[in-house]
């Protein structure tokens, strides 16, 4: 999502029972929206500071993987969302990577 429209997510997630947190797996995105200040881990904290206790994370632009559709891509996207997620509070054993 664009800067622009988290008070709009805000709103929404604050009366949502489950997220769909999407991820873009292509090189250079991820790593991005993972870092420090990028959205994947601002969006996963909001949802769970929201009340949103159900979670699926949608794992997007695996065509632009290296190879395109790369399982060990989409296995190293699950590691490190399922440990960021786990230290804000998620299960990640409850947590569906599609």
């Amino acid at each position: 999502g664009h800067r622009d429209f988290i008070k709009n997510m805000i709103t929404g997630t604050s009366q949502a029972d489950c997220a769909v947190l999407i991820v873009a797996a292509g090189t250079g995105e991820f790593e991005a929206g993972i870092s420090k200040n990028g959205q994947t881990r601002e969006h996963a904290l909001l949802a769970f500071t929201l009340g949103v206790r159900q979670l699926i994370v949608g794992v997007n632009k695996m065509d632009s993987t290296e190879p395109p559709y790369s399982e060990s891509r989409f296995e190293e996207i699950k590691k490190e969302v399922s440990s960021y997620i786990k230290k804000i509070g998620y299960n990640p054993a409850a947590v569906v990577f599609v």
